[in-house]
């Protein structure tokens, strides 16, 4: 006899009630995992299908992808010239300095420590200090009177401290130059607020402009990715009757639609991006030859990286929105009869 006792049947497996929730915890575990797989292959099996659509029809897919990449072209390559532009200008805050001229009695060393203290204001970008010599110098070099103010017995100008401002807002320059003309040493501070309304009106004109076109743009866009996906419906009509007829959802007829709109997003925002860059290239060649004419090494910037791949995302969501809305309004039409 066998000294080995064994356990009972019933202690091995558990009561049945235990065997019953493990069982029933296996067999949704693998209904989830079988759910999940023909979920995966269901959306491998649209793109695809999408893909090998769109490879069969090259003419029709790159016009398509073609007008969609002209139209979100124009918006970004107006605001990429505006921002060479204010490149070429310097700044916009340069446009608007202030000059603090000082009393004459102040002594250069007063006149550092005054600009230190100016440069440390919080809505000050930048002070730069121009000495009354280097001030007079600048006056005979450039107004032509050279000789004459040579003859001067003593140097007539203050030493000045041009300010440039952190942002451009009228009230805020306006608040800022009284503040430094308040401060001890100061003569006067100037500032042109006439040219940085002209200024402010240009910026906030080409905002618009640019921001109305996109808009325009935007919608043009929907209307193509939604006239084609249309057309597809309509090639796939009894297609889509069967399926729907056969208990097909909404959701497993709209996927391959909407991967098809993805796709002519991603075209359409490469070819963009391509156009743009050609674009700006060409045109950098007339650019640098006449910026070379006036002594300068200018030459317009290309699609910065982080821009290109928004305008590649921006176009993605624009197709796949496109097709989602026409997919919307024509799959009600599409019940079996």
């Amino acid at each position: 006899m066998s000294a080995t006792k064994q356990l009972p049947r019933g202690s091995e497996e558990g009561s049945p009630e235990q065997r019953q929730r493990r069982l029933q915890q296996e067999a949704e575990a693998t209904d989830w995992g079988g759910l999940l797989r023909a979920y995966l292959e269901s959306h491998r099996a649209s793109l695809v299908d999408s893909l090998r659509r769109l490879v069969h029809q090259p003419f029709g897919s790159f016009l398509t992808c073609l007008v969609m990449g002209i139209a979100l072209s124009l918006p970004m390559g107006l605001s990429l010239l505006l921002d060479n532009v204010e490149r070429l200008g310097g700044s916009w805050q340069r446009a608007a300095q202030i000059s603090v001229f000082l009393k004459l009695e102040v002594a250069e060393v007063e006149g550092q420590a005054l600009r230190e203290q100016i440069a440390g204001m919080d809505d000050v970008l930048q002070a730069d200090w121009i000495g009354r010599e280097e001030a007079l110098a600048q006056l005979q070099e450039h107004s032509g009177l050279g000789d004459a103010l040579k003859d001067l017995p003593e140097n007539p100008l203050p030493a000045v401290v041009l300010v440039t401002p952190q942002e451009i807002d009228k009230a805020a320059l306006e608040a800022l130059r009284e503040r430094l003309a308040a401060l001890p040493g100061v003569e006067q501070a100037q500032l042109d607020l006439l040219w940085v309304e002209r200024l402010g009106a240009i910026l906030q004109l080409g905002d618009r402009f640019v921001f109305g076109l996109a808009v325009v743009l935007v919608l043009a866009l929907l209307l193509v990715i939604g006239n084609t996906i249309r057309l597809h419906i309509e090639n796939r009509r009894a297609e889509i009757e069967v399926i729907k007829l056969v208990g097909g959802t909404d959701g497993y007829v709209r996927r391959p639609f909407l991967y098809a709109g993805a796709f002519y997003g991603v075209g359409a925002g490469v070819l963009a991006w391509g156009l743009l860059e050609y674009g700006l290239g060409w045109l950098n060649q007339s650019v640098v030859s006449l910026a070379g004419l006036y002594g300068s090494d200018f030459a317009l910037a290309g699609v910065p990286a982080e821009d290109g791949l928004s305008l590649l995302v921006g176009a993605v969501l624009l197709g796949w929105v496109g097709a989602w809305l026409a997919v919307a309004r024509h799959l009600r039409q599409l019940e079996p009869q």
